[in-house]
């Protein structure tokens, strides 16, 4: 038969294998979370760059025009 103290051990060892495991979980999930957020943070900085050169393209043959007007 088991003593008190075995068993207050094996439950302690029971009860941190499920706590490492849950939090492993909890982990896991944030990381997922937030590697999603900065994909789409990502995603909408490249829509931003993307906008801002075609601006710059236009720009520069809008004045090479002007100054071939000139």
């Amino acid at each position: 038969m088991m003593t008190p103290a075995v068993l207050t051990t094996i439950g302690t060892i029971i009860g941190a294998l499920i706590s490492g495991a849950v939090s492993l979980l909890v982990a896991s999930w944030q990381h997922n979370k937030s590697i999603a957020v900065i994909e789409y943070r990502l995603e909408e900085l490249e829509k931003k760059v993307d906008k801002h050169n075609n601006v710059v393209e236009r720009l520069y043959k809008v004045e090479a025009q002007v100054s071939s007007m000139r």
